[in-house]
């Protein structure tokens, strides 16, 4: 089992590390959310000018994707896009995961404290977005959106102008445009702050939404607010000296034009069709039509989950043998016991005691930053929940460990077995056998919290589903899809082990002389 365990780390280390090597010189790696159109997108083909999206088959297209392949072309290289979630593009970009931020990101104050900017790119507008039907779409100033339930996304400026709005209800802030989206066709929100070209994708995705540009009185705003330009890191001089060159040749009159051609080939504008039907029937047509995307979602979902649980109960289970090992007879390798005790006793609690999704962010971000470790993002995701469940498996195999009865302890002393050999032959087998519950519930939580891992751009299946749902707008069909795949994985995984259990309750049974 352990020789197993090691073979199946070093094949993922040395194929994923051998891609990230491999891409590092040939490749501009650029960081963006591509579901940010008409800024950037995501789509299945290489159409019109669309770049790949690093560790998957799709492709990412919009303005800020045009701007990137410009910059690429002038140092020689291929752009790639990392598709990064906003709160994780400034730690990517600051460990060195991506060279540069170009996601329709403006160079606030706060913002410059971590990363530098290039001279301005695009110089946008904040607009609100509300129904088309609603009470606020003849709007006028943001006086009219008075007790209104307004929201932004979280980490944008355009959250923070929510407080000049008099008298505004405002609400929590969300990941991305597509979840305001989502909230303000369900009627939990009357609008969103937004910026004109997103505005405009809005409007022509779905007659459900109108873009309220303000002309009567909008937001105080300064320039670097409204302004976008490309995130490098700090002290990069010689980056920052071509990413400028690049932009000073690129004309007010270009930018306008390139903008005015990316909104109008945008695919937004093909999803009311889409929608027709019953609500089953544009389910079934977001299955057929997106299939590919959802099965390589499930299968890196299974990959991290199967080999996470595997994994986490193996070092539970070698946690709960040494912990109860007998204290050593030498004082030098029982003083060494007793401090490696305290190492596992902090290693369980921090990840027992930390959501995973914290957990991602330190380890994937925080080692390359602090430590120089590029290891790939999969590979740190089966790391990451390979660690979190053997913590939680240490405690559980304890607590299976204590169950077993004591005079097998004893008898097996009287035998000569050694605690090696007494947990191997005697104590083990009962305690996998009683612990098969648990990891079982470990491994359908491990499926349900891979979920978290898209701050760390895998693109396991509710990161691929949310690809979808930008896509198509269909954000509700979408992620009952995503749903009825999560309850049929787990529950297909439960009825697994209720009868795995069962054939070794009947085995016990059998053996144990129950049969006559």
């Amino acid at each position: 089992m352990k020789k197993i365990i090691i073979a199946c780390f070093a094949a993922l280390l040395l194929v994923f590390g051998g891609l990230s090597s491999a891409q590092a010189d040939e490749y501009l790696r650029v960081g963006m959310e591509a579901a940010y159109a008409p800024f950037n997108w995501t789509q299945d083909d290489n159409s019109n000018g669309a770049v790949p999206i690093e560790g998957t088959k799709q492709y990412a297209n919009g303005y800020d994707v045009q701007i990137a392949k410009k910059i690429a072309e002038a140092q020689g290289k291929k752009p790639l896009v990392v598709k990064t979630a906003w709160t994780g593009l400034i730690p990517a970009l600051t460990s060195g995961k991506i060279d540069m931020i170009i996601a329709g990101m403006s160079p606030t104050a706060e913002r410059r404290q971590e990363i530098d900017f290039s001279d301005r790119y695009y110089r946008s507008e904040p607009v609100m977005v509300v129904s088309s039907d609603g009470d606020y779409a003849k709007a006028k100033s943001v006086k009219d959106f008075k007790d209104a339930k307004i929201t932004g996304q979280q980490g944008v400026y355009l959250y923070n102008l929510i407080d000049q709005i008099p008298n505004v209800n405002k609400q929590t802030a969300m990941g991305d445009f597509g979840a305001m989206r989502q909230a303000l066709a369900s009627g939990i929100i009357d609008g969103y702050v937004s910026e004109r070209p997103e505005a405009r994708t809005a409007e022509k995705a779905s007659s459900k939404y109108k873009m309220i540009s303000l002309k009567d009185g909008g937001f105080q705003v300064s320039d670097d607010d409204v302004s976008l330009a490309v995130g490098l890191r700090k002290g990069d001089s010689q980056q920052m000296e071509q990413v400028n060159k690049v932009l000073a040749g690129i004309s007010q009159e270009k930018r306008v034009k390139l903008m005015d051609h990316i909104i109008d080939i945008q695919p937004a504008d093909k999803t009311d069709e889409a929608k027709k039907g019953n609500f089953f029937s544009q389910v079934t047509t977001i299955i057929a039509k997106n299939w590919p995307q959802f099965l390589r979602g499930t299968a890196i979902t299974l990959l991290i989950s199967i080999i996470g649980t595997v994994v986490g109960t193996f070092i539970g289970l070698m946690i709960g043998v040494y912990r109860t090992a007998p204290k050593a007879a030498n004082k030098f390798v029982a003083l060494l016991q007793k401090i490696f005790g305290w190492f596992l006793n902090v290693y369980i609690e921090v990840f027992r005691g930390t959501p995973m999704i914290v957990q991602s962010m330190v380890i994937y971000y925080g080692t390359a930053q602090a430590f120089g470790i590029n290891i790939d993002r999969t590979l740190a995701a089966i790391f990451i929940v390979s660690i979190n469940t053997g913590a939680y498996m240490s405690e559980i195999v304890r607590g299976g460990i204590f169950a077993v009865d004591k005079g097998q302890f004893e008898a097996a002393t009287a035998l000569g077995f050694t605690h090696g050999q007494t947990m191997r032959k005697i104590v083990l087998p009962q305690v996998i056998r009683n612990i098969l519950p648990a990891t079982g519930n470990e491994f359908v939580i491990n499926i349900k919290d891979t979920s978290v891992l898209n701050v760390i751009s895998v693109v396991e299946l509710y990161f691929a589903g949310n690809t979808v749902a930008t896509q198509t707008y269909q954000y509700f069909q979408t992620f009952f899809v995503i749903a009825a795949i999560y309850f049929v994985l787990t529950f297909t995984v439960t009825r697994i082990l209720r009868y795995v259990e069962r054939r070794l309750d009947q085995d016990t049974y059998t053996q144990g002389g129950g049969v006559h």
